[in-house]
């Protein structure tokens, strides 16, 4: 065992000293802003609070960012996002995103793992995208519609534009909020919370036909399920089974002017919908339950935010290249996947060996890129570079780079100091 495992499981072996706090109860409006400005106020250097928009009811939209540069994005740090409570009355994922802040927050000093996380990653969290819907919930109350639309009586999960079908609904305040906010950050992966069943739910949600990344949502759906206590399991809710706690949206249930649809095909952003509770809005007294079905299942998902390939695109002066066209061969999307104002592109991909489509002022430019197993919190990154020829661009290089794990040690090592300097004050409080 080399001294770095060493560390990690010393590391993880500490994290008694790093208990949350936040009482297992629901929290209202006024209290879950007061608990997102106080975890600001108390991590001041990692996290980010900010409203996106307001409900019909002018109750604000809470974002918290945690990251190790949480007020804007990094060149080749991805962006994640939870989304919980866009139906009102499905309570328990707002809860699940205030445990889990504090969770990563409280943790990030001591534990290597949420270190790397909050290093390596800007993750935006958001408790309630239909804070009015909640407000007019009631506990106890696990089937009902009451609460589960906006004050304006719309469905949230049904008011985005749809490419397969046309909505008629108008776009709400709280969705034209969203939707903003995704046209404002470059979100990688992504996954919403909702209640009333126990599964993992993946695109498309309004079309019969396979995504052309479909065996990289089965992966995602898989990954929450496996690592959650009992939704790989068949652990039904009423008689709805599903096999190894996956579905895919549109053959459960054809859904239009879903979220994770527009997600994915307007914002190139992977969304998958979680359901984590067969009742809606149940006792408090499960709370506690639920945050340790799914802790593990939380964690392990952001994890993939950082498979597949990263990189940028610039020209022969190597300055970036906005909307330059990234894609695999195969895999092209609805709406091309480009580079943003940076030149940067994410591609989430499962481990292989990939043809690559790079299009620039309407020429492709292919080449051949294996992928590897994702270590360390980061994917592969490549780089290309072209230049114009006669009207004509061509490729100049192509930089690949395995892996980075250049800050692995340095965090294994600041977690060992927190550890010597947490007993040396625990052995002279016994002291005394």
């Amino acid at each position: 065992m080399n001294w770095q495992l060493l560390m990690t499981v010393a590391c993880l072996g500490f994290l008694a000293l790093s208990e949350q706090s936040l009482d297992f109860t629901y929290h209202h409006t006024q209290q879950v802003e007061s608990i997102l400005k106080d975890f600001n106020s108390k991590y001041p250097n990692i996290t980010y609070l900010h409203s996106i928009g307001k409900s019909v009811q002018g109750r604000d939209l809470w974002v918290l960012v945690v990251g190790l540069h949480p007020t804007t994005h990094t060149v080749g740090i991805p962006e994640f996002k939870y989304v919980a409570n866009m139906h009102g009355n499905e309570a328990v994922g707002r809860e699940l995103m205030l445990h889990l802040i504090e969770y990563l927050l409280t943790n990030y000093q001591s534990d290597p793992i949420i270190a790397q996380m909050v290093t390596k990653t800007r993750i935006h969290i958001m408790p309630s995208m239909n804070p009015d819907g909640f407000e007019n919930s009631a506990i106890l109350d696990c089937t009902s519609v009451n609460g589960r639309y906006n004050a304006n009586g719309y469905d949230l999960n049904r008011n985005f534009p749809d490419y397969f079908e046309t909505n008629p609904d108008p776009i709400q305040p709280e969705t034209q909020a969203v939707m903003n906010w995704l046209t404002q950050e470059t979100f990688v992966l992504s996954a919403n919370f909702h209640g009333g069943a126990l599964v993992a739910s993946y695109p498309y949600d309004n079309s019969a036909n396979k995504s052309p990344d479909n065996d990289f949502f089965k992966y995602l759906a898989q990954t929450y399920a496996n690592n959650h206590a009992t939704m790989s399991t068949n652990n039904m809710c009423d008689s709805s089974a599903f096999p190894g706690g996956i579905t895919n949206g549109n053959a459960w249930y054809p859904v239009r002017g879903g979220m994770q649809d527009y997600n994915y095909i307007y914002n190139q952003c992977f969304e998958i919908t979680l359901e984590v509770s067969c009742c809606k809005y149940p006792n408090d007294s499960t709370l506690q339950k639920y945050w340790n079905d799914n802790k593990v299942s939380l964690i392990e998902y952001m994890k993939k935010v950082h498979m597949g390939v990263k990189g940028q695109v610039f020209d022969i002066n190597g300055k970036p290249v906005q909307n330059a066209i990234v894609e695999v061969k195969g895999k092209q999307h609805i709406c091309p996947y480009k580079t943003n104002k940076y030149g940067e592109y994410y591609l989430l991909l499962l481990p292989g060996t990939y043809t690559f489509n790079v299009s620039v002022q309407n020429a492709t430019l292919l080449t051949d890129i294996t992928v590897p197993e994702t270590i360390n919190f980061s994917a592969m990154i490549c780089d290309f570079q072209y230049k114009v020829n006669i009207g004509s661009p061509s490729l100049v290089s192509t930089t690949c780079s395995p892996n980075d794990d250049s800050n692995s040690s340095s965090i294994l090592k600041a977690c060992l100091l927190t550890i010597l300097l947490r007993t040396a004050l625990t052995l002279f409080v016994n002291v005394l």
